[in-house]
């Protein structure tokens, strides 16, 4: 696994986020980037990216339980929204972002659950 070149999208007060970098670090592996999506989103074409390389449906990237998912109504928006709209609002607000999402160029893993960590990043 190449460290160097490994990414972690997170929000730092974010309890799932801090469980995931003790997961990784438990594993010797310390994120090179580590990236506050709230102050600085991955771009659209980094989303686009992270997506294709997951093999994810889009709305695994969606914070459903969020508040800013709720206040937007995403919930009865997104069906009806293209890739494109979705990847530019993910962009637009980190809050939006499901995370933590760790990559080492590779693979991709959205969320937070640790027989994937274990499976994927051991």
């Amino acid at each position: 696994m190449n460290q160097s070149s490994m990414t972690a999208y997170l929000y730092p007060k974010c309890s799932t986020c801090r469980d995931a970098m003790k997961s990784l670090a438990a594993k010797g592996i310390q994120p090179e980037r580590v990236v506050n999506v709230f102050e600085t989103p991955p771009s659209k074409e980094e989303l686009r990216e992270l997506w294709r390389r997951s093999g994810l449906p889009l709305k695994k990237f969606m914070n459903t339980s969020g508040e800013a998912y709720k206040e937007m109504n995403l919930k009865d928006k997104l069906p009806h929204m293209s890739e494109d709209d979705v990847l530019e609002l993910l962009a637009s607000n980190g809050r939006l972002i499901k995370r933590p999402i760790v990559t080492d160029g590779e693979r991709v893993t959205v969320g937070y659950k640790e027989a994937e960590y274990a499976e994927v990043w051991s």
